[in-house]
C-alpha cells in the first residue's frame, strides 16, 4: 500500500494511492488508521505531493552502512550502527529545492532508504523490530562534505534546512532485494541494493531504540551505497527505490 501526504484545494490530506487517484483518508494514518472519507482526488488535480511525513521529534541516520561506501570514504564499515541525527527542519518533499548553503563549497547527494516508525519503540528486540515500522520512503541524506571533514562531527554538515528530502510516498511493504539508484541530471551515480546493508533494518531499529525512544513519525535513514558525489546549482537529483518510487529535487544556490 502506498500512502501520500498531499495538498489539495488549500488543505493538506493523506490518501491511499489507487491507480490514478488518491483515496482520501480521514486523518494521519499513523494515528487515525485507514478510515476513508469517501472522496477520491485524481492525481492530476493534486496540488503537490508533500514530504510524506514530518518527524515529530527526529531523523535518525546511520553512517557507513554499505561496505563499498565506507571504503570510498576511506574506512571500514563500523561493527555497530553509526548513528547521528538530522533536525526535522531539514525535511523537504518531492520537487522542493535543495538549497546550497553559502558556508559550504562541496555539497553531496546520498540516496537512501528511509524507515518510518509507526509506534513508540524503546529497547525493542531484533525479532520484533519490524512490528514498530509503519513503512518506507525514499531519502536523500544531503551532506556538506567539506564541513563534515573540518567540523570533526556531522551535525552542521547534515543539518541544514532542505538537507533531508523525503518522498514521494510511504510504501508499507518493501522487497528485501530492492535496488536503490541515484541519478544526477539523468546520469546514473549510485546503483546498489537494500540487501547490501551491513546492518539490516531490524538490527538498526532495535539498536536505535536502545539509545533513545523512537516516536511515531520518526524517520531512520539507513545509509547510502557507493557513488556519492557533489551537486551544484542547476542540477536535478533523482533517488529511486524499487517498489517505493522516485524522489526528484532540483538544486539551487541560497538567495
Amino acid at each position: 500500500m502506498k500512502i501520500a501526504r498531499f495538498s489539495h484545494e488549500g488543505a493538506i490530506d493523506y490518501g491511499i494511492v489507487d491507480e490514478d487517484a488518491l483515496v482520501v483518508l480521514a486523518g494521519d494514518p499513523m494515528f487515525s488508521g485507514f478510515d476513508t472519507t469517501g472522496e477520491r482526488v485524481p492525481l492530476g488535480k493534486v496540488g503537490a505531493l508533500l514530504a510524506p511525513v514530518i518527524p515529530r521529534s527526529k531523523v535518525v541516520a546511520v553512517g557507513k552502512n554499505y561496505r563499498d561506501h565506507a571504503a570510498e570514504m576511506g574506512g571500514e564499515a563500523p561493527a555497530e550502527p553509526l548513528l547521528f541525527l538530522k533536525p526535522n527542519t531539514s525535511v523537504i518533499g518531492l520537487g522542493d529545492a535543495i538549497v546550497l548553503p553559502p558556508q559550504s563549497q562541496q555539497v553531496d547527494y546520498e540516496g537512501e532508504l528511509a524507515v518510518i516508525i509507526g509506534t513508540i519503540a524503546k529497547n525493542v528486540t531484533v525479532e520484533r523490530a519490524l512490528e514498530y515500522v509503519f513503512g518506507y520512503t525514499v531519502a536523500n541524506d544531503v551532506t556538506a562534505r567539506d564541513l563534515q571533514k573540518t567540523d570533526g562531527q556531522w551535525t552542521r554538515a547534515k543539518g541544514f534546512d532542505t538537507f533531508c528530502p523525503l518522498g514521494p510516498v510511504i510504501e508499507t511493504e518493501l522487497a528485501p532485494d530492492a535496488f536503490i539508484r541515484t541519478r544526477v541530471n539523468g546520469e546514473l551515480k549510485q546503483d546498489g541494493k537494500i540487501s547490501d546493508m551491513v546492518h539490516d533494518i531490524p538490527s538498526i531499529v532495535a539498536y536505535a531504540s536502545s539509545v533513545f525512544t523512537l516516536l511515531p513519525g520518526d524517520v531512520i535513514l539507513t545509509g547510502t551505497p557507493s557513488g556519492v558525489g557533489p551537486i551544484v546549482a542547476g542540477d536535478t537529483v533523482e533517488v529511486e527505490i524499487e517498489g517505493v518510487g522516485s524522489l526528484v529535487n532540483p538544486v539551487r544556490a541560497a538567495k
